[in-house]
């Protein structure tokens, strides 16, 4: 049998980033708003709108996403619109989404 050879510090970086981004996922409102941005592009009105998320509490958590470069912004006219911008939080999302949204298994609790 053969041994497998890794590199136990890149190793260690790449756990960090997950932990990281699982850390971001954590929080409910964040967690909410990168499910509706998975679906495309929103603005920030939708999305207060969508998700009942008051003012404070939202531009709050938007900062954490934009912070940790999960999400990017871009400006048309007096309106901001977000996206999401990490490959790797867009992908966790497709995971979240399908096993808690598609189907009822997001009912077990």
């Amino acid at each position: 049998m053969e041994a497998v050879t890794f590199d136990l510090e890149k190793m260690k970086a790449s756990a960090a980033l997950a932990a990281r981004l699982m850390k971001v996922l954590s929080n409910p409102d964040r967690l909410m708003l990168l499910c509706q941005l998975s679906l495309g592009e929103k603005r920030v009105g939708e999305l207060e709108e969508i998700l009942g998320i008051v003012q404070p509490t939202l531009s709050q958590q938007l900062t954490v996403l934009r912070e940790e470069e999960l999400v990017s912004t871009r400006r048309d006219g007096k309106h901001i619109y977000y996206q999401i911008a990490s490959p790797q939080a867009l992908a966790v999302m497709a995971v979240m989404y399908q096993q808690f949204c598609e189907s009822d298994t997001g009912d077990k609790a």
